[in-house]
């Protein structure tokens, strides 16, 4: 049970608050909620592959392992139109966002105030051409679901919630150890 004196407070406290001008109200709010860094990714896989099918995976700098398109959102940005943008920065791939699929689950939230939105998309490898500029991706390429190259750790532990990759079952994803 809550002591009456501090109900009193809350009380007070919120009727003072709803008495103020809403976008002070929102400013209030931002400072006081955790922030989170909000992420766009795509699992993009090849629409012609057989078995266990093929995905689209990116080698980038410092190049500890392969990793999928993705980047972080613009201010204001939808997150399926910050997929689409940084599906086609990293790898050429140009798809409308509405080419683009919410995947299950949609929002991955990381430790630390990460949230990655991921959405899904099926394009034909073979008349897909892939490019990349050098500096942010050095490479493009797909890749068999049962045979995927070395993934950076985020990447291995994304997979995980669908089922894909080294750590596919493991659920929730194990947490990288920080130790040398």
């Amino acid at each position: 049970m809550i002591p009456r004196s501090r109900a009193t407070g809350r009380a007070l406290f919120y009727q003072a608050f709803y008495r103020l001008p809403l976008p002070v109200r929102r400013r209030l709010v931002r400072l006081a909620v955790p922030k989170y860094i909000v992420g766009a990714v795509t699992l993009v896989r090849d629409a012609e592959a057989t078995g266990a099918g093929r995905l689209l995976m990116l080698r980038q700098p410092p190049d500890k392992g392969w990793s999928l398109p993705a980047g972080l959102l613009n201010r204001g940005e939808a997150p399926v139109v910050g997929a689409a943008r940084e599906l086609f920065e990293e790898s050429g791939v140009r798809l409308p966002p509405s080419r683009l699929r919410p995947a299950v689950p949609n929002a991955i939230v990381h430790a630390k105030g990460w949230v990655d939105m991921v959405f899904e998309a099926e394009v034909p490898a073979s008349s897909t051409e892939l490019t990349v500029d050098g500096a942010e991706v050095f490479e493009a390429a797909w890749h068999p679901l049962d045979d995927l190259p070395k993934l950076t750790w985020p990447t291995a532990r994304l997979l995980a919630y669908y089922d894909i990759g080294p750590l596919a079952g493991q659920f929730p994803p194990p947490v990288p150890d920080d130790t040398p």
